[in-house]
């Protein structure tokens, strides 16, 4: 086909490169990778290409309506703007052209694009000299089709045909820059699916002198050993059925030692010859942290780490940064909120995993936007807006992609500013009551004026 020629290869690249902001010379221009046109495909008819296909389903993702006939209406508007014919209003041509992207294409550019914001991450914006991975897992609802109901069944929980099919997920996001890096997908419930074992299949995805932060499910003697032997160290929350006791071990500090751990039992899923290659034993750190804010849950608890020297990582600094662990919940939230992946629209198994690798590509490239802009402003890129920074990309999207190149430059320092101007409100040691004034699952009704629920809060630490 005569779309599928290099030079017009590589404008729909330049196109789809458009779309989010890229301008070449700037430290995340080349997020798409070049070969982002062969990873998705050959060309099978002149309009819908794969990367005009894929341009769509992003721009489909990211647009609060969502709709299929909402995509195929942007095609329209754009072939007229550049003076193509126009194609067909209808939606056949671009779901069956959306069926034919390989996923595993999709899932190579969430990895590409992550691993770039990833590894171009500026110093300041790092841990100590070091990457910080956080990992996080949550799950998406599928429509309730029988083919969703098979591949990804409801929770045992509730009555047959009374729920939704469910999708778990784990992500490993770039704690600097918020990029996913890599994620692994299975169902909500039998053998192998739970998080830890999804977080085997992805620390692939961890390499030496990275630092790995996550929750206490994480917490296990043969992840912690097979990490270290991968040269990645861990900080994580110590979990709830160790005991702790800081009269034994090496002392550092005040709550804080070495400890060595014996190791467990096999299990099924770790054969035989791996076992016996890991140590008798595996020394760890654990640290206590004292939480002084009021109307946190929990007064202290307990981080162990493999960073075992107190000058290198010092104790108040290993439990400031768990506390960074909190921006996996905040990334989850925006993909699940901002750009509503809590619950996917498409009907089959394949096209919801597709859908979901959009949703991450997507989101990996507003956030290298996001990183260029906090690169332009000196800003750190946790510190601009990803709402913000999704709705001020739609709006200068069509913008861009219908810019000269000449005027393409300024419309770019109008966004970037912009973005920077959308900043995260910063207020450490913030106090809320966890209740709502509008009734919610899993949160307790407010029964009293919010403030004076605030003013408890503080009276009771």
């Amino acid at each position: 086909m005569a779309q599928s020629t290099p030079r017009r290869l590589a404008r729909q690249l330049d196109h789809l490169r458009a779309s989010f902001a890229h301008q070449p010379g700037l430290p995340f221009a080349d997020l798409l990778p070049a070969e982002a046109g062969t990873a998705l495909g050959a060309a099978r008819e002149p309009v819908y290409t794969p990367l005009v296909t894929a341009w769509l389903f992003l721009a489909q993702v990211l647009d609060p309506d969502g709709s299929c006939r909402r995509a195929v209406a942007r095609l329209l508007a754009w072939r007229s703007a550049t003076g193509r014919p126009p194609c067909a209003a209808g939606t056949g041509a671009y779901c069956k052209a959306r069926q034919r992207l390989p996923e595993g294409g999709l899932h190579a550019l969430v990895r590409a694009t992550g691993r770039t914001l990833h590894d171009r991450a500026a110093p300041p914006w790092q841990w100590r000299g070091r990457r910080v991975i956080i990992v996080d897992g949550s799950t998406a609802f599928l429509p309730d089709t029988p083919a969703n109901q098979r591949a990804y069944p409801q929770p045992d929980g509730q009555r047959p045909g009374l729920g939704f099919p469910v999708l778990r997920f784990v992500v490993l996001f770039c704690l600097a820059t918020g990029a996913v890096l890599e994620a692994a997908l299975c169902p909500y419930r039998g053998k192998g699916t739970g998080e830890v074992s999804l977080l085997r299949r992805v620390w692939g995805g961890l390499g030496p002198g990275d630092v790995l932060l996550g929750d206490r499910i994480y917490c296990s003697y043969f992840e912690i050993a097979l990490l270290q032997r991968r040269g990645t160290d861990v900080v994580v929350r110590k979990h709830q059925s160790r005991r702790t006791d800081f009269r034994t071990g090496g002392r550092l500090g005040r709550h804080d030692h070495r400890v060595a751990w014996a190791k467990p039992r096999r299990p099924d899923w770790l054969d035989e010859g791996a076992y016996r290659s890991l140590p008798a034993s595996l020394t760890v750190r654990e640290v206590r942290v004292h939480v002084g804010a009021p109307g946190f849950r929990v007064r202290r608890y307990e981080v162990v780490t493999t960073l075992l020297d107190p000058a290198g990582a010092p104790a108040a600094e290993l439990g400031a940064l768990y506390r960074q662990r909190w921006q996996a919940e905040l990334d989850l939230r925006s993909l699940k909120s901002a750009l509503r992946m809590e619950r996917l629209r498409c009907r089959t198994p394949a096209m919801a995993r597709k859908e979901l690798w959009a949703h991450l590509l997507a989101y990996n490239l507003v956030r290298g936007v996001m990183a260029q802009a906090a690169h332009e402003h000196h800003r750190a890129p946790r510190s601009v807006s990803f709402t913000g920074a999704v709705q001020t990309v739609l709006a200068f999207g069509p913008v861009l992609a219908g810019a000269a190149p000449a005027a393409r430059a300024a419309h770019l320092r109008a966004l970037w500013a912009a973005l920077a101007a959308h900043r995260v409100g910063d207020r450490p040691g913030r106090v809320e009551p966890r209740a709502l004034k509008r009734r919610r699952r899993n949160y307790p009704p407010l029964t009293e004026p919010r403030n004076h629920a605030r003013q408890r809060l503080f009276q009771a630490a």
